[in-house]
């Protein structure tokens, strides 16, 4: 594939767009229940193409489960679309409405943002999470997965290609670029003509590359150097539940805990069962100088820990002296994506939610519930880590601007 294959490719997309903007809901309801039959019966070719990708050597260990696909995981991804289509469809619903001074009747309605680009890594799920949520909420999207998961992507975006064109439907809806190279990658991030926004999902470094490089308008998503911290007025069972919750349940993605920080006045009652708790569960337990003196035989912390998504089992505590303490710390390592306190003190819960700059600030429960699904969003397109124009986990009315509709009967400005 070529640039001006690419350019091609994006104006497919831009005029497929101007379709599925004036699709109506029960066809697109339909639609997604039809991509959700085919990835039941192609369950076969689509894990054929997932082994295909499993055997490349160059696969860090750490990817492999992100990577891999099951029967399991096939059924949920066809759950998932059919969940989207019992969801409100955003697409012309009212924002609100009134009258102005001179008589314009005006209206704020939800429409499409266009043309939508994803750059994404390791995770051929999000194929599929991608293309739906675009397509329920009216959008034409463009997948640019990574070469890790180069057969199941291709795989996955044609069965949903071959379900549209036997319903007759532009097929260019849902397009996905075969070369994985670096090259072509800038290029996509370049084509303003053609791509309304660009969202990347997976690493810091991919995240970091899209937002410094594109010159298309891009949603940050993804990092996630997740914290708890453990207040003096916790309850020590549930600090340990959510701990090993929040870093083991599934340590690969972007919503698990990777630092922990304790109040100094409780740190030696808890932390020794914290760090044998973790351990049982195979984490790799890093600290700072006041952890080691609770629990010598803990691995010394560096700089870099504070600022490191392991995505691994391995986790970094450190001891702080206060809340006021722990926020700046999160503050200032933290990507802005879910942070968590554990603590029976309202006043701290609420000091915690209100100072800390986060899209997700939890009391009380496991960071691993930032999630589309367990918000009740259908699905996720990613989370946003930033403040404009979306932030935390991305449902259909995150994939939706506005436009103002105004009515007049001969109105003209003096």
């Amino acid at each position: 594939m070529n640039q001006n294959d690419l350019i091609e490719l994006g104006h497919r997309a831009k005029q497929a767009s101007y379709v599925i903007s004036a699709m109506g809901t029960h066809q697109k309801n339909q639609l997604l229940l039809a991509f959700a039959d085919a990835l039941e019966q192609h369950q076969a070719d689509i894990l054929a193409a997932n082994q295909r990708d499993l055997t490349n050597s160059q696969i860090e260990p750490r990817f492999v489960d992100r990577l891999t696909l099951t029967e399991t995981r096939i059924a949920d991804m066809a759950h998932g679309l059919r969940s989207l289509a019992e969801l409100a469809d955003p697409i012309a619903e009212i924002d609100g409405g009134w009258e102005t001074e001179s008589g314009l009747r005006v209206i704020k309605q939800r429409v499409p943002l266009g043309v939508v680009g994803m750059i994404y890594e390791a995770r051929p799920n999000v194929t599929i999470d991608a293309a739906g949520l675009c397509f329920k909420s009216g959008n034409a999207v463009i997948l640019r997965g990574g070469k890790e998961s180069l057969h199941s992507n291709i795989t996955l975006a044609n069965l949903m290609r071959q379900v549209l064109k036997a319903h007759g439907l532009d097929e260019n809806i849902i397009q996905i670029i075969p070369d994985p190279s670096h090259e072509l990658a800038q290029q996509f991030m370049e084509l303003t003509d053609s791509i309304d926004v660009l969202i990347p999902r997976g690493s810091a470094r991919l995240i970091q590359a899209v937002v410094k490089n594109a010159t298309v308008p891009v949603i940050e998503t993804g990092a996630g150097n997740c914290h708890i911290y453990v207040d003096q007025a916790a309850d020590a069972q549930m600090a340990l539940d959510i701990i090993i919750n929040g870093k083991v349940q599934r340590p690969s993605v972007c919503n698990s805990i990777e630092k922990v920080l304790i109040h100094r006045s409780v740190a030696a009652q808890m932390l020794p069962e914290i760090v044998a708790s973790l351990r049982k569960h195979g984490v790799e337990v890093r600290g700072d100088a006041a952890t080691q003196q609770i629990v010598p035989d803990v691995i010394p912390a560096n700089t870099a820990d504070w600022s490191t998504e392991y995505n691994a089992l391995i986790i970094a505590i450190k001891v702080v002296d206060s809340e006021e303490q722990a926020i700046q710390w999160i503050n200032q390592y933290g990507t802005h994506h879910s942070e968590v306190i554990v603590s029976d003190n309202y006043q701290a819960g609420t000091q915690f939610q209100t100072q800390v700059d986060a899209a997700c600030v939890y009391v009380n429960a496991s960071s691993r519930f930032t999630d589309g699904f367990e918000f009740g969003f259908g699905a996720e397109i990613g989370i946003s880590t930033q403040k404009l124009h979306a932030r935390g986990p991305m449902g259909l009315k995150a994939l939706t601007s506005y436009k103002y509709i105004i009515n007049g009967n001969g109105q003209v400005r003096k």
